[in-house]
């Protein structure tokens, strides 16, 4: 897991070919006015827009969530957002099957430790990093680039 700012973004472009692709097309973009939705940038890479109210800690943890086949870079827009965070070799109990068709696996373990961001605020998130995100009050503008690995 990575947390920084976008201000330092192009410092992790070179740790996979799609990322400076991401933060290319964000540096081109008002953020704050992009378009909620679903997104194809390149091939490998899709962004999704977001916009919505905060969750409660116990309602994000019922999606503790990672990934097998996409690295997600979550970048907070606008707001305040608390992300929970656990490897997931410490992960012992799943919440049901892995879907491929989504791309996710849930787990029912407890988080090691939480985390803010806020505006222009990023975390990446690779496969062996489990996450509960949206865990806030109010709205909470992100984008989720989904990055193929």
């Amino acid at each position: 897991m990575i947390i920084d700012t976008l201000k330092n973004a192009d410092k992790y472009s070179g740790l996979h070919p799609l990322f400076a692709k991401a933060f290319d097309y964000i540096s081109q973009k008002d953020l704050v006015n992009l378009e909620e939705g679903k997104f194809e940038i390149a091939e490998g890479l899709k962004l999704i827009v977001s916009n919505g109210n905060g969750k409660t800690k116990e309602t994000s943890l019922e999606k503790f969530e990672c990934h097998d086949a996409n690295i997600d870079i979550q970048i907070c827009v606008n707001g305040l957002e608390t992300i929970a965070w656990k490897p997931r070799e410490k992960c012992v109990i799943p919440n049901g099957a892995y879907n491929p068709e989504k791309d996710v696996r849930f787990f029912k373990d407890e988080p090691d430790m939480s985390f803010q961001l806020t505006n222009n605020q990023f975390a990446i998130f690779y496969p062996e990093d489990v996450h509960a995100p949206m865990i806030g009050n109010g709205e909470i503008k992100k984008l989720i680039f989904k990055v193929k690995i």
